[in-house]
């Protein structure tokens, strides 16, 4: 365990300094694209500046014999792309596979100053953060990186979730989680095979009425990933990072795309991943304050005044615990403002 004196002393001679605070930065829609499709590398471009985060996936997804052409390719587009403010984030290979050092020690030499995000798949504990973290420093030192390269993990064990508290604390690169529903469920044994999202058989039953046990009786389909994205969110909170909800595999069905997002925004995620551009408009939408949400806060807020006491607004008591509450939804609508030409404009016509 590291002093808490030496938490933010650079692990290597020459690399930047860690950060003391993770920027919130809006990440409501983590685009992943194949840097060796073609097709797909022909629209990033257009695509900077419309998505809070496009990220060139190295890892599940890309076949053995495309790996270095993906990471060929996230160099190419990373040096002719103009980002604004959109992030660049990479999801390197499995830390114990052949590719994970080719991965690190190609791209941040050689893209390190446009990379913001570095996803870690599979992340077992806080071992790994800390190898990822050594090297990072050795490879920042070496290309003079003047900033350092945040890290994300994905949760995709049981060992992870155990974990999870030590993940989030093993750095101050850590930039948040992510739920990786698929894998996790292969290695808790789920008896699922969907990525993300529910289950039909996942459910309770409404108890019989007047004795009556074979009657029509009404069933609830129940949330899967409900303990697992509630633990995640209590653990970045505690360390000051950021949950996002992970992959929604059924792309045609959006409706329960959207729940499953609202599910997750509702917890305290404040973004999802996206596998097609059909998915960004839900995270948009899902991971943004309402309209309506960002004026009765505001109001809380206005009729609070300094926070103290308690007033009644529309019939409903509001004291500080209301005011705290109404301060998360009026802040991320400042944060989300400021990059959204559109929200902007719906915030900014709000009238208290």
């Amino acid at each position: 365990m590291r002093s808490a004196k030496d938490f933010f002393v650079p692990l290597a001679v020459g690399a930047p300094a860690p950060l003391h605070e993770i920027p919130a930065r809006p990440s409501r829609a983590i685009h992943f694209f194949d840097p060796s499709n073609a097709k797909m590398a022909a629209k990033v471009p257009d695509m900077a500046g419309t998505v809070d985060v496009l990220l060139g996936n190295l890892e599940d997804a890309i076949k053995v014999e495309n790996k270095q052409a993906a990471r060929d390719g996230l160099v190419d587009i990373a040096k002719s792309t103009e980002f604004g403010a959109t992030q660049l984030w990479t999801r390197i290979n499995a830390l114990d596979s052949p590719w994970v050092l080719d991965d690190l020690t190609t791209l941040v030499p050689q893209i390190g100053d446009k990379l913001d995000v570095i996803m870690v798949p599979k992340v077992q504990g806080a071992e790994d953060i800390h190898y990822v973290d050594r090297i990072l420093a050795q490879l920042e030192a070496k290309a003079q990186l003047e900033r350092p390269i945040l890290v994300h993990a994905i949760l995709e064990t049981a060992r992870g979730v155990a974990n999870i508290e030590e993940i989030c604390g093993a750095s101050p690169r850590m930039q948040g989680l992510s739920l990786g529903p698929a894998d996790l469920a292969a290695d808790r044994r789920m008896k699922t095979t969907r990525v993300g999202g529910g289950h039909p058989g996942y459910l309770v039953r409404q108890d019989p009425i007047d004795g009556d046990t074979f009657g029509d009786r009404p069933t609830y389909q129940q949330d899967l990933w409900h303990y697992t994205i509630a633990r995640m969110v209590d653990a970045c909170a505690m360390h000051g990072i950021y949950p996002h909800y992970g992959p929604f595999g059924d792309i045609a069905d959006v409706v329960a795309c959207e729940d499953q997002f609202r599910n997750a925004y509702l917890l305290g995620c404040v973004g999802a991943w996206s596998l097609h551009p059909k998915q960004i408009a839900i995270a948009k939408k899902v991971f943004s304050p309402s309209v309506e949400d960002v004026t009765h806060a505001r109001r809380v807020v206005a009729a609070m005044g300094d926070g103290s006491g308690a007033v009644m607004l529309d019939g409903k008591m509001e004291d500080d615990a209301s005011t705290k509450q109404c301060l998360v939804m009026v802040q991320l609508a400042e944060q989300l403002a400021e990059v959204d030409p559109q929200l902007k404009a719906a915030y900014d016509a709000i009238e208290i």
